[in-house]
């Protein structure tokens, strides 16, 4: 054996090593139990390997802890494994489809004669924990397309992936398919028992974990249809969803975020506090707002109109529906054409529903001539817009087919782009703490170089933008995290990250350079020198979609919402019938002073008024007896139940108004 060197990364050291040729990367991090994978190699030439990997003379290798990201997909990845060869034990002419981890957990699509059940998910979980305890060891081997045909003949679709990558199709072939097979040589993970026998294989470009008994924590969740390779057209599997955690504690923590997650499902929320609905009668993802979701929905808008006009925004208006000419100008036509709804044709000529509000602002913008000193030109609206959602991503208020942007769009010089970026910056964080979110990071989605038809414009262009973009955010002091091939076809976008009050990531505003739409548009300004020049644009949605938002608001609020936005603020409950009109001559005067207020005048006892007060979340109840009629007093209570007598009722006035006014978290 001859001498190589490498690099080793770890816990922020860089230590160059002499081993022998044949070192595993396991060797290098064989005093960290937390190791699980290696990465090899630095920046975009960096890849996953299992410990197992044979180091090479030069090799920079960092190891993978279980806790992190990517360790999190190795770990759930493994885990998918285990759950299908379990699967295939139990039920042995279950046929294989794909098995990717995902967000906090892991899926694996099946094609069984009989949908599972739960109890079939307990049998599941019961065979996985054996196969863990048995400590089988993942094992990669290299293949060929053909012997990977011949040993997975009984596995159609397996067969089909090996096609796909055969003609070049294989990534994005299915959600998930790249976990399967990948661009280069096929591989094969073996499962296998002590005694060397081989338990269970799958076609799959790994990395694994070393064994089946460094999986410390899981659970299968739930079992669902869908589609192979997320096409209605193709047969429905059945897919069974699991998660898998570090530790039995991350687990706990993540199923109690579940709980908590689905006591504050907007959906559930929505109806119980009769905010807003979902008609079939309309259509799937055509929401409809009740008088009280009415009441948020107006507060949120009339507050982000005069937030807006503040910022130096014109207010305009725009239709909905418009000619397929204005959306070829755009662009939209045909980078985006599958996101629209199909054209109408009258008279002639087709009309599309608006999926944008940006080329009708185009067409304000170049309804006249325009000059350097009227910009920046700052037009916003709210602009209701259809977009055409596979049914099986319809979800709530947060993924619909129609709905109001808080759209706008600023028309610059080039030079003022920075400044703009960071205004629009400022604002849109600004905005966003008035409603309660003040946990955020930030998102630079850029152009994937490896698809240009993808994209417009020429390298410099989109060098040029995404440098302003970036320069903005990291002024910003906020996290940056890279987003490659994320960006619209137009130009780069930044979006804003916002955490909840249980800890998960919302994508909210989003602020994108676009140099394509004034070109297609020919919009032009006199520059100082007399000459036309091009502007740039720049667009910004601060909630993005106000259905989206009152969805993430509701639920980070458990539907509690603050005084200022919830729509009854005040509860007025009589303890007998003989004190209902001193409440309600009070509920005028609060009116008056523009507090929305109920009286709650019907049969019901005091304590069940209160109660029901408190199922519906209002921030403030008055309550009012003999004693406070004869003092011109309420009992002022809160939503938490602490209560003051005796309270007077100008004071009582005040210390709503006051709560509203400073948009108090009460």
């Amino acid at each position: 054996m001859s001498e190589i060197k490498v690099v080793r990364l770890h816990a922020g050291e860089r230590e160059e090593r002499t081993v022998t040729t044949g070192t595993k990367a396991w060797e290098l991090f064989a005093e960290d139990a937390a190791v699980i994978a290696a990465r090899v190699g630095e920046g975009e030439e960096a890849a996953l390997r299992d410990l197992s990997h044979e180091l090479a003379d030069g090799d920079v290798v960092e190891g993978v802890a279980i806790e992190s990201p990517e360790g999190h997909d190795v770990l759930r990845h493994s885990c998918a494994h285990v759950m299908a060869q379990a699967v295939q034990e139990l039920f042995p002419d279950a046929k294989l489809g794909i098995g990717p981890p995902i967000e906090n957990g892991f899926y694996y699509d099946f094609d069984v004669e009989t949908p599972f059940v739960p109890e079939d998910l307990e049998k599941i979980e019961s065979r996985m924990r054996k196969i863990i305890k048995e400590g089988q060891r993942f094992s990669r081997r290299v293949t060929t397309d053909a012997e990977a045909i011949d040993e997975l003949q009984a596995e159609p679709y397996k067969l089909e992936l090996i096609g796909l990558k055969g003609s070049g199709n294989a990534e994005g072939a299915a959600e998930g398919a790249s976990v399967e097979v990948g661009a280069g040589e096929l591989t094969i993970y073996d499962n296998i028992r002590r005694n060397g026998d081989v338990a269970w294989s799958d076609l799959c470009r790994g990395p694994h974990l070393p064994t089946t008994k460094r999986i410390p924590a899981f659970k299968l969740m739930r079992s669902a249809a869908a589609y192979w390779r997320g096409d209605e057209k193709n047969k429905q599997l059945q897919r069974i969803y699991g998660t898998a955690w570090e530790s039995k504690e991350a687990l706990e923590a993540h199923l109690h975020r579940i709980e908590e997650a689905e006591k504050r499902d907007h959906r559930k929320l929505g109806r119980d506090l009769d905010l807003f609905s979902f008609p079939d009668e309309i259509g799937s993802g055509l929401p409809v707002f009740h008088p009280k979701g009415g009441v948020i929905k107006r507060v949120m808008e009339d507050y982000v109109r005069q937030r807006h006009i503040e910022e130096g925004f014109e207010y305009v208006g725009t239709p909905h529906i418009s000619k397929e000419h204005t959306f070829h100008l755009s662009g939209h036509l045909p980078y985006y054409a599958d996101g629209m709804f199909p054209p109408m044709e009258f008279e002639g000529v087709n009309y599309y529903l608006k999926a944008m509000n940006c080329p009708m602002h185009n067409l304000i913008y170049r309804s006249r001539g325009r000059s350097y000193r009227e910009l920046p030109l700052r037009l916003f609206e709210f602009g209701h817009v259809y977009r055409y959602e596979k049914s099986g991503v319809i979800h709530g208020l947060t993924r619909v087919r129609g709905f109001a942007q808080d759209d706008s769009h600023s028309y610059v010089t080039p030079e003022q782009a920075p400044a703009e970026i960071t205004h629009l910056l400022d604002f849109v964080l600004g905005l966003l703490r008035d409603f309660g979110l003040d946990d955020f990071y930030l998102e630079l989605s850029t152009r994937d170089d490896s698809k240009p038809d993808k994209f417009v414009g020429s390298a410099e262009q989109w060098e040029n933008a995404t440098e302003v973009l970036r320069t903005a955010c990291e002024a910003s002091g906020l996290e940056l995290v890279p987003d490659p091939g994320g960006a619209a076809f137009y130009g780069p976008k930044v979006s804003v990250q916002a955490r909840d009050a249980i800890g998960r990531t919302w994508q909210m505003s989003t602020i994108q350079y676009d140099f394509n739409q004034p070109q297609g548009f020919d919009l032009t300004y006199q520059a100082a020198d007399g000459t036309r020049q091009q502007p740039v644009m720049i667009h910004s949605a601060k909630f993005g979609s106000i259905e989206r938002f009152v969805g993430v608001l509701v639920e980070h609020y458990a539907g509690a919402f603050p005084p200022w936005l919830a729509p009854v603020q005040v509860q007025g409950i009589p303890i007998a019938e003989r004190h209902a009109d001193y409440l309600h001559d009070i509920a005028r005067r609060m009116k008056t002073a523009g507090v929305r207020v109920e009286v709650d005048d019907s049969d019901d006892r005091m304590q069940k008024k209160i109660r029901n007060a408190q199922l519906q979340k209002v921030p403030f109840m008055v309550i009012a007896g003999d004693q406070d009629m004869e003092a011109g007093a309420v009992s002022f209570r809160y939503r938490d139940g602490r209560q003051d007598n005796g309270v007077p009722i100008e004071e009582a006035i005040a210390r709503v108004t006051a709560a509203v006014a400073a948009r108090e978290q009460v």
